[in-house]
């Protein structure tokens, strides 16, 4: 029979599907939907200790394709379809005396349920470092199952926090360090995937002993500019800062990120994120090495913590299993990691014959337009 659950840096999860750290996962009251939707795990939004203000307008927004004519626009309109979510948010503006008796209530509710917490500190200094141990201790106190270092988020100015953190090996190893030292439970490190190279930054992270490596966080990215008026769809006094982009957009290229950590560090865990919106995506992520995926932009647009989502998610993977259970396939562990070796050099990859070669132009390809042909031909 087919088995949902899974063991994850060496806790049992009931099904591999988390709700990542998103907006919705900072409100109680949606981290207990999300359990009983049947999500098997659950990310809180990112704690710190430094006071965090907003911007003025809305926080996230959602970039959408008309089917016809090509336009990209975060405007809602029919006949669109969803490319991105798109946001500037910070971490959670609410402190860390605030999260704690949550964090407790949660797991007193739901004990079977994985809860692991997202936090977030600076790097500069002694006194930064010592916020990361607050929040370790804070938070582990409360009854979390693991813990998660945010050194991903695009929207932090300060140069030693958030994904500054995540594109600096030295900044990982130390905070990943200090964090390691009063750590009871599992550390996962949720990596930026735009550092000069990301497999350099994990074997900072695993070298500190981190158990599990999150991959990918938002890519850096502007709202378009309306072309009636000007000024950038998401603006506030018609100024704009980068956000982060996430969702389908986003699926290739942390799937060519994942791939680059799970052939480095072949015997390690990983949870992977983006563009996850069904099984079928889910299913790229485990092929490639990875233990569980989280999900965020998919569930937001599906009242807010996924019910069909993760409904879908499940079905799919008892589908999955059941049809390959000829093959002896019972669980996720049975065939984890399957192409991971799938992914090579270029050089590696096969030539045709020079007979065969036609340079993409000599045929008609798709991609390319034919040939002009000469006046008076």
């Amino acid at each position: 029979m087919a088995d949902l659950s899974t063991v994850f840096t060496g806790i049992r999860f009931e099904n591999p599907f988390l709700l990542a750290s998103a907006p919705p996962t900072e409100s109680e009251s949606n981290i207990l939907r999300a359990y009983e939707a049947g999500w098997g795990g659950v990310v809180t939004k990112t704690i710190g200790l430094h006071p965090v203000v907003n911007v003025r307008g809305p926080k996230t927004k959602f970039l959408r394709a008309d089917s016809v004519g090509g336009r990209l626009s975060m405007a809602k309109r029919p006949d669109a379809t969803l490319l991105a979510s798109w946001n500037w948010e910070l971490i959670s503006d609410k402190p860390l005396d605030w999260w704690i008796p949550r964090l407790e209530r949660i797991k007193k509710a739901y004990p079977e349920k994985v809860l692991v917490a997202s936090i977030m500190a600076g790097s500069g200094d002694d006194k930064e470092l010592d916020n990361w141990q607050t929040l370790v201790r804070g938070v582990q106190d409360a009854g979390v199952d693991a813990i998660e270092l945010n050194f991903s988020c695009p929207h932090m100015d300060r140069v030693d926090m958030g994904s500054n953190v995540g594109k600096d090996p030295v900044l990982c190893s130390i905070s990943t360090r200090v964090v390691k030292e009063v750590a009871r439970v599992p550390v996962w490190v949720k990596l930026t995937p735009v550092g000069a190279d990301i497999v350099e930054e994990a074997g900072a992270v695993f070298r500190m002993d981190g158990d599990a490596i999150s991959s990918s966080n938002t890519f850096p990215a502007l709202p378009p500019v309306d072309p009636a008026t000007l000024d950038f769809e998401v603006n506030v006094d018609g100024f704009v800062s980068a956000g982060g982009l996430g969702g389908p957009a986003i699926f290739p290229q942390s799937l060519a990120k994942m791939a680059e950590m799970t052939q480095a560090f072949p015997e390690r865990e990983f949870s992977g994120i983006g563009g996850i919106s069904i099984f079928d995506q889910a299913l790229s992520y485990f092929l490639l090495g990875c233990g569980t995926v989280q999900v965020a932009t998919a569930a937001m647009l599906d009242h807010a913590i996924g019910p069909n989502v993760i409904r879908g998610l499940i079905g799919g993977l008892t589908e999955f299993l059941e049809r390959n259970a000829n093959r002896g396939w019972t669980s996720l562990a049975d065939f984890r990691g399957l192409r991971r070796g799938s992914v090579v050099a270029q050089a590696e990859i096969a030539r045709p014959t020079a007979s065969d070669y036609h340079g993409g132009y000599e045929e008609p390809a798709e991609g390319y337009a034919e040939a002009e042909q000469p006046v008076g031909a």
